[in-house]
């Protein structure tokens, strides 16, 4: 067959889809009784292995929680650093499925003053704050995308400080390769409606809890192990670039009885990543 010697390059595009889950696993408190972390954790795997996600990135995970996960879920890697630089306090521990994903890089910073001072602390906070992150490339469509998981200071009147958290992420947001999708996950300790959520709105992201055209499951993120759905939504995915398009936002409700995995719901979400090429002809 003869080509046309003007045929115009003919732009081809793949689409992958990739899950994604953001959790705030509850660290193992010796004080939680009934909802003690031994008691609880294979529920906890169940409820991830439910929704099959591709990547996790999760809030309060001690190393040993970490390390049983992928234990008994072994299609799982994952990577972090605590909030003190070592294994020894929180993670923000990000999980992949290495059959799906390619980690390219990954790294940490701590949101403060000084970011690349593990540890460090800034704005009147009491404990270390940080994102960890990686440089993902799917196996299929050869897609890349970033992805920051991250975990705000807690306390009512640490506002000022979870906005100031939220500027750092989104200056090193602008600097990142505009054309690389980019995904951000975590526990904001913040409404959606409030400057948090703005300062991220401001940055070019979007809510994908908001611009999902399926959603499930109650608003509420915060049950407190009783299963309420009408507390906050302070557990976000977040969303930019080009080929990126939100499919499914879910919160994961799975209990037993009345027994739940963690503190937090889940959240779920899966995206559509559009891998733009061009196909030559001679």
């Amino acid at each position: 067959m003869r080509f046309s010697l003007f045929l115009l390059l003919t732009a081809c595009a793949s689409a992958e889809l990739l899950r994604v889950m953001t959790y705030n696993v509850r660290y193992p408190a010796e004080g939680d009784g009934a909802d003690l972390w031994d008691l609880r954790r294979d529920m906890f795997v169940a409820s991830v292995r439910a929704k099959d996600p591709d990547i996790v990135g999760t809030q309060e995970l001690f190393h040993l929680q970490g390390e049983y996960l992928v234990a008994k879920a072994p299609e799982y890697k994952w990577f972090g650093v605590s909030r003190r630089g070592n294994q020894e306090d929180e993670h923000m521990g990000v999980f992949y499925k290495p059959a799906k994903l390619k980690l390219l890089k990954s790294g940490n910073f701590w949101l403060s003053e000084t970011p690349e001072s593990a540890g460090s602390m800034s704005w009147n906070v009491t404990l270390p704050r940080m994102v960890t992150w990686g440089l993902f490339e799917m196996r299929e469509s050869k897609q890349r995308f970033v992805l920051y998981n991250t975990h705000f200071p807690h306390r009512g009147q640490d506002e000022g400080a979870r906005k100031k958290c939220a500027e750092l992420i989104a200056q090193r947001i602008g600097k990142l390769d505009l054309k690389v999708p980019f995904i951000l996950t975590g526990d904001f300790n913040a409404p959606a409606t409030g400057p948090v959520h703005k300062v991220f709105a401001d940055a070019g992201l979007s809510d994908l809890w908001m611009k999902a055209p399926q959603k499930f499951g109650p608003e509420g993120t915060f049950n407190g192990f009783k299963g309420t759905t009408t507390g906050p939504r302070i557990d976000w995915i977040f969303f930019r670039g080009p080929g990126i398009e939100p499919v499914i936002a879910e919160t994961v409700t799975l209990h037993r009885g009345d027994r739940y995995p963690s503190d937090h719901f889940a959240v779920f979400g899966l995206l559509e990543l559009r891998s733009l090429g061009r196909l030559q002809s001679k």
